[in-house]
């Protein structure tokens, strides 16, 4: 399958022609369309294009150094199907592999979205931690793989390498927030419903100390837990870069931020303190790993991409 990006742009008309050349000068570039006086809002010519994903950061670049962003409009799409030569030949010719592209600012708007503290984003993360509180006192792996599905920790966390990587301060800051903030909610909202489920007799504390094989793992923190944090970085990033989003529910159900979240709220809310500490911990040895597995992931991609592009 031909992977290709729609260009659709709005340009004011003293700058089509510059568009139009950089558009024709790029390599992977095809079905090019002008129409003059198209637009309305903002007034301007409406430029379109197709170019292969290898080739589009080069292309998006020179359409911010023109200004478009700022006197018009740059608005791209992916292309799920193209039944064309062109678009063939303009993937052959474009330099690299589309799986090895990073779209730098699709990757930032993505972590800018995801990262972003809201009322969706506190629903999801408290809802997942909650399920996982259920999971922990009944030892239910289920419910622990469930919880870990929900969670929406992974986009803060992406929002984090992301503005690292390219040095954005503002998204490094409303990255954090929304991590911290997001899981102190949960927690603090966990205590409260495990107070509760005690209350009406649906919870104990003899549950919480009793033995489970299948979840003590979450208040024991080791070198594993580290290693398949990073493991789990790496692929998250990945995916995002990659476009392949199917691997992010993997990811997902593979490290334990949000049951060890849950244990230690639940912990806390009977006093045991041994439990709500070693689930703290492994909750930072998670957030630490992915953080600096992915980090380092973008940089890699960074850098691999620009040797790529020397040698072409």
């Amino acid at each position: 399958m031909v992977a290709m990006l729609h260009l659709r742009l709005i340009t004011p008309s003293e700058k089509t022609g510059d568009v139009v050349r950089l558009v024709e000068s790029t390599v992977g570039t095809t079905h090019l369309v002008v129409l003059p006086d198209a637009a309305r809002d903002p007034a301007g010519d409406v430029v379109m294009c197709d170019v292969a994903r290898e080739a589009g950061d080069e292309l998006l670049n020179g359409l911010r150094e023109l200004g478009i962003d700022a006197g018009g409009s740059i608005a791209v799409e992916s292309i799920d199907l193209s039944l064309s030569e062109r678009a063939d030949k303009a993937e052959a010719d474009a330099p690299g592999e589309a799986a090895d592209a990073v779209l730098w600012e699709q990757l930032g708007e993505a972590t800018h979205e995801e990262s972003t503290l809201s009322v969706t984003y506190l629903a999801f993360i408290t809802l997942a931690t909650m399920i996982a509180a259920c999971g922990v006192v009944l030892d239910n792996a289920i419910l622990i793989v469930g919880a870990m599905a929900v969670g929406p920790e992974f986009g803060p966390l992406a929002g984090v390498c992301t503005a690292v990587v390219q040095r954005r301060p503002g998204l490094a800051m409303r990255s954090m927030i929304a991590l911290l903030a997001g899981f102190a909610v949960a927690m603090a909202v966990t205590v409260g419903f495990s107070l509760f489920m005690d209350a009406v007799d649906l919870f104990s504390e003899q549950q919480l100390r009793a033995d489970r094989p299948n979840t003590d793992f979450i208040y024991a923190p080791d070198w594993f837990s580290f290693v398949v944090a990073v493991l789990a970085g790496i692929a998250g990033t990945l995916s995002l870069t990659s476009a392949k989003s199917g691997a992010l529910v993997g990811v997902a159900i593979s490290v334990t931020t949000v049951p060890a979240a849950a244990n230690a709220a639940v912990a806390l809310s009977y006093g045991d303190t041994r439990q709500t500490w070693g689930s703290t911990e492994q909750l930072l040895l998670n957030l630490l790993g992915i953080m600096i597995a992915g980090t380092a992931t973008l940089l890699a991609q960074k850098w691999f991409w620009a040797k790529q592009r020397q040698r072409v």
